[in-house]
C-alpha cells in the first residue's frame, strides 16, 4: 500500500486499514503509465485509429507530456491561467503528417479523457470526494484546450498542403 509522508493525507483510525488520501494530480502522476496503457487498449479497439500502423512510441510518445500538462494544470490555483500546451501543438503536426483525420484526432482525445477518468474511478477510495468534480472539470477543460491546439496546427498543416498544391498546379499550367 502507498505510504504518505504527509500525515494530513492519512485517513482512518488505528483500528482499521490506513487509506491514503491523494490529490487527483498525485494519482495521475503515480499512474501515468496505467493511463497510457488504458488509452492504448481503447485505441486498439478503434478500427479507424489502428488503420494507421504506428509503433508504440509513435502512437503513445506524446501522451506523457500531455498528461504532465494536465497534472500541472490540476496543481495551479484557480485564478492562474495555464500555458498553451506546446506538446499538443506538436502532436497536431505529427498526426497530420501521419495521415490522421480531424475525426481521428478528436477520437484519440476523447479516449484520453475516458482513460483518465477510468484510472481515477479505480482509485476513488483514495480521493477526497469533494475534490473530484472540480478536478474532472479541470481535466476536461485542459484536454479540450489541448485538442484545440492540435486542431489549430492540424488545420494549418492542411492549409499549407492546399497552398503547395495550388503552387504546383500553377507551375504545371505555365509549363
Amino acid at each position: 500500500m502507498a505510504k504518505s509522508t504527509n500525515p494530513a493525507h492519512v485517513a482512518g483510525g488505528s483500528a482499521g486499514p490506513v487509506i491514503i488520501i491523494e490529490s487527483v494530480a498525485d494519482i495521475l502522476e503515480r499512474d501515468l503509465d496505467s493511463v497510457i496503457q488504458e488509452w492504448l487498449v481503447r485505441v486498439d479497439k478503434e478500427p479507424d485509429l489502428i488503420a494507421i500502423p504506428l509503433s508504440f512510441e509513435d502512437r503513445t510518445g506524446h501522451l506523457p507530456q500531455l498528461l504532465r500538462d494536465v497534472i500541472v494544470r490540476l496543481r495551479l490555483d484557480d485564478e492562474t491561467n495555464a500555458e498553451i500546451s506546446q506538446a499538443a501543438a506538436h502532436h497536431g503536426d505529427l498526426r497530420a503528417k501521419q495521415g490522421y483525420t480531424v475525426a481521428m484526432a478528436v477520437e484519440e482525445s476523447r479516449l484520453l479523457q475516458v482513460s483518465i477518468f477510468t484510472i481515477l474511478h479505480k482509485s476513488q477510495s483514495q480521493l477526497k470526494f469533494d475534490t473530484v468534480l472540480p478536478a474532472v472539470v479541470t481535466i476536461a477543460d485542459e484536454v479540450d484546450a489541448q485538442l484545440k491546439q492540435q486542431m489549430l496546427r492540424f488545420m494549418a498543416s492542411d492549409a499549407a498542403k492546399v497552398v503547395a498544391t495550388s503552387k504546383l498546379a500553377k507551375v504545371a499550367k505555365t509549363a
